[in-house]
């Protein structure tokens, strides 16, 4: 289990990081959302990848001993949300990402770029 909600948004971002997830970069929401502290957000390719990464998350993230609340567009994997609470995981085909913008709908959140 990871200790802190920070913790949970950077093993997300390495999980999808390590699928080759792209522009991986953590939301910090505290104050901004009372629904969540981070929003993880990465793009991919094609369908097939952004479900590589949301099933690398959901792996990762059990064995940790982290349980998914809510799941949320798997099945046309343009925009896959993954809820553990504290954190949220978006990840999104790139034009879905260009399209929904979520860094400028939440343009006071403090960015970090994931790296590894």
């Amino acid at each position: 289990m990871y200790k802190t909600s920070l913790e949970l948004a950077k093993a997300i971002a390495k999980a999808a990081a390590d699928k080759k997830g792209r522009d991986v970069v953590l939301m910090n929401m505290v104050g901004l959302s009372p629904a969540t502290d981070y929003f993880v957000i990465c793009s991919a390719g094609s369908t097939t990848q952004v479900k590589a990464i949301s099933d690398n998350i959901e792996e990762q993230l059990s064995e940790a001993g982290h349980s998914m609340l809510h799941r949320e567009g798997y099945r046309e994997a343009e925009w896959v949300l993954l809820d553990y609470g504290d954190c949220v995981a978006h990840v999104f085909l790139q034009d879905s990402r260009e399209y929904y913008s979520l860094e400028s709908l939440w343009g006071d959140a403090e960015l970090t770029t994931y790296e590894e």
